[in-house]
């Protein structure tokens, strides 16, 4: 099999709040958008690879359980203490986790799907 391109997909309820949040927080660039009806689309460059957001999620309050959502968004970046302020703009919950495995912040977008924003170093083996 010859993949040519692969993505997430991911369904939100606030639609327009989530499109916002992950343009904004991690600068992911519209690649397009779409509407039928009710049903809306936005495509984000999410690396070599692709995030839709759609309609039709189900949001939650607090951060979603596993069963909610069994998978979670990760981000690299250099510095997680150069960027905690940043995202505890966007989501005020956020916070530092030190683990054996690296350091991560946890947070959530608006529809409460969780995120985990890691240091590169130490990634790969």
């Amino acid at each position: 099999m010859n993949i040519e391109r692969f993505g997430i997909i991911l369904n939100v309820e606030h639609f327009d709040q989530c499109v916002a949040f992950y343009q904004s927080l991690f600068g992911l660039k519209a690649l397009f958008s779409k509407q039928e009806g009710d049903f809306r689309l936005t495509c984000l460059e999410f690396g070599d690879a692709y995030l839709m957001i759609e309609t039709g999620g189900v949001a939650a309050e607090s951060e979603k359980s596993l069963v909610e959502s069994p998978s979670t968004l990760r981000f690299h970046v250099q510095s997680v203490h150069a960027i905690l302020g940043l995202v505890q703009q966007y989501d005020p919950t956020a916070k530092l986790h030190d683990t054996d495995w690296g350091i991560i912040i946890r947070c959530i977008d608006p529809d409460g799907n969780p995120i985990s924003i890691r240091e590169s170093a130490g990634f790969e083996g």
